[in-house]
């Protein structure tokens, strides 16, 4: 994405809310152990801008699309390592063992702008229908240690102050997160249980 936006993302690289330029999910080898990842983002970057830089070991090139209206999603899953959010406390966490592949990095572009307000609850949202999605698949968990969002909303424009599911945008969001979600959850359950 090369258009100048105004987003909220939970990403390493330019997380937070503010107006960037472009988003970058960069694929980083299993185990990825740089103690500088902002440093390599900004490297992998476009150069010149602000951006959002995300990373995951999962195939960014088997990134799965849906659309709702003019509400576009797009997501990578990798869920070698799937997590509950709230684990036991001093349970064993899979995501750190070496060589796991367990990101889920999501990518929301909505047509109209937002308050601050209706940002965070559209990051809400996004999260509601990713664990959705994945529980439907049959996966046991509401994503992995290390999931990121990014939602992408126009600068200029009447804000929208609702981003929750029931909300006109909200609900456009929640479906295009779950059916993208959804279909990248499906391709990693193992062929026998489809």
């Amino acid at each position: 994405m090369y258009k100048t936006q105004r987003m909220i993302s939970s990403a390493m690289l330019g997380g937070g809310i503010g107006v960037r330029e472009w988003v970058l999910n960069a694929q980083v080898v299993a185990g990825y152990s740089r103690m500088d990842p902002v440093d390599h983002l900004v490297s992998l970057g476009p150069g010149g801008g602000a951006g959002v830089g995300m990373m995951t070991a999962a195939s960014v090139d088997r990134y799965v699309r849906a659309s709702d209206g003019d509400v576009e999603a797009f997501a990578t899953v990798g869920l070698r390592v799937p997590t509950w959010a709230a684990a036991p406390e001093g349970a064993e966490d899979p995501e750190l063992a070496p060589v796991r592949v367990g990101t889920i990095n999501i990518v929301t572009v909505v047509p109209v702008a937002m308050t601050d307000a209706a940002l965070v609850n559209t990051v809400m949202t996004v999260t509601e229908a990713k664990s959705q999605a994945l529980i439907e698949a049959g996966f046991p968990c509401t994503g992995t240690a290390s999931d990121a969002v990014c939602v992408a909303a126009p600068v200029d424009g009447p804000e929208e102050l609702f981003g929750g599911p029931r909300s006109e945008w909200g609900a456009r969001v929640a479906r295009a997160v779950h059916a993208a979600v959804r279909r990248g959850a499906e391709a990693w359950r193992p062929r026998d249980s489809k």
